[in-house]
This record gives C-alpha cells, structure tokens and sequence, in this order.
C-alpha cells in the first residue's frame, strides 16, 4: 500500500518531468490519463490511508508556519486603534500645547495586525515656529509642518477614514489604545476647547497600554514604552517620540500581552 501511493507521487514527479523535457504533447496526455486512472484506484481502496498522509503533511506544514494568528487570547474588540499625538514643546511648558503628529494604526482585533494607517503632520498656529527643543526630541523639522492641516483639518480628515474604515458603524466595537491618558485625556480636548471644536466621541474612550501592562506583567511601567519593551524582550522600532514609530511599537507590545493571555479593557473615558 505504501509503496502504491509512493507510486503516485513519483507518477505525478515524472509527468512534470515529461512536460518540461520536451515530449510530445500525446505522450504527456497518455501518461496524464494513466495517473488519473490509478488516483481512481488509490481513492476507491486506500482512502483512509491517504487521509491519514494528507492530515500528517497538513500538520507538517503548520508546524513549519510563524506564529498562528489564533495563537493570540481572544479579545472583546473588533479594532484597536493605536495612536500617539505629538505636540510642540519646550524646555519650559508651552500654552496651548498644539498636535504636530497625528498618527492612528487600525489594528484586527484577533489578530492585533495592521490593517490601515492614518496619519498626517499638523500645522500649529497659536506657536507656529517650532523650538530646536520639540525637533530635538521628535525629529520634526519646520518644513514637515508648514502648509500641513490644521487640526480642525486633521479632524475631519480622521473622520472621514473612520467612516472609508467602517469604524462608525455601531456594530463594530472599537477603541483607541495610547500610551498613557495624556493624549485623549489632556491634549486634545485641551486643544479642541481653546478652539472651539467639538471633540468625536470616539476619541471619549481609551484603553491605556501602561495600566494594561501593569494588570499583565505586576509592575507599572514608569518610563513608559521603553520600560514595557526591555520587559517583553522585544526589539525596538524607529525612534522614540516619533508619533508614528511609537504607535508601531505600542502594536507589538500589544501583541506580546495577547500572545500571555492579557484581555484588553478599557481604562479611561471622557465622557
């Protein structure tokens, strides 16, 4: 029996061997309709043994595939919606704090990879010049800024991916993921209330990944995203304060506390 489905297998090797050497087109028809003729046989008397070879080679070839996206503890969410606001700076507090880096990474809630990316720089107007301080710390240079939206612009903009996303429709649950309560607890509503712009209740809720990550791994991660990287042994991403990068690495530390069995819940709101 074994030696019949080898047989097979060698029938289906020699017949590709016969195509690519040249022969006749009969000749490669002929050999065709044997091969045919003897899976018939194979399937009629040896069905279960072949079953068995094909669950053994299906086994095979998972064992050989990176991590199974089913690997992850399943979550209550069908996105999560990473984001990291950057803002103008100074060694001294700057008022009002204006958003330069508005980036939000869509992330499939079971399987926690990027589906899309939003993002745009911001044109600040209240301090339009940006100080060596802020570029220093995001390596955002004056002409990455100049000529961009406004945040009212920015807004709209978010608002319309949202609704290309169907992140609107009320029978998805999504939620934003930050590092930490500044960016949807303090700055924007900071900055939508010095300019008089209403606030998306989508922006009202949060799940912040330094509380996640205390619930998961026991211990408040103080300095934030490189605290939470050196303690999940993961490799870090571009450069931090980059609003961009950051989102990616908050995605990977995501990943690393789903792959532990952590739940994500949400841990803020302002509504």
């Amino acid at each position: 029996m074994v030696q019949f489905i080898r047989w097979i297998r060698s029938a289906n090797f020699l017949c590709i061997l016969n195509s690519s050497s040249g022969l006749g087109r009969s000749s490669v028809i002929l050999f065709s309709s044997e091969r045919a003729s003897a899976e018939s046989v194979s399937n009629r008397r040896f069905s279960d043994s072949r079953s068995l070879t094909l669950s053994v080679d299906n086994k095979m070839a998972s064992a050989q595939q990176p991590s199974s996206k089913s690997s992850f503890h399943p979550q209550t969410y069908h996105n999560f919606l990473v984001l990291d606001f950057e803002a103008t700076c100074n060694k001294e507090l700057i008022k009002p704090q204006e958003i330069i880096e508005f980036p939000i990474l869509k992330l499939h809630g079971r399987t926690l990879e990027i589906e899309s990316v939003f993002h745009t720089f911001v044109q600040p107007v209240v301090h339009a010049e940006l100080t060596c301080f802020c570029t220093e710390l995001t390596g955002i240079v004056q002409s990455m800024v100049d000529g961009k939206p406004t945040l009212q612009q920015a807004l709209q903009m978010v608002d319309d991916w949202m609704k290309n996303e169907d992140l609107l429709n009320p029978k998805i649950n999504s939620i934003f993921v930050t590092c930490g309560d500044w960016d949807l607890k303090t700055m924007l509503p900071g900055q939508c209330q010095c300019l008089g712009l209403p606030v998306p209740d989508y922006f009202k809720k949060w799940i912040n990944l330094k509380k996640a990550y205390s619930f998961a791994m026991g211990s408040y991660p103080k300095s934030g995203l490189p605290f939470m990287i050196d303690g999940l042994n993961l490799q870090h991403i571009g450069r931090l304060h980059s609003g961009l990068d950051d989102c990616k690495n908050i995605a990977n530390i995501m990943k690393e506390l789903a792959r532990k069995g952590f739940t994500f819940k949400q841990t803020g709101s302002h509504l």
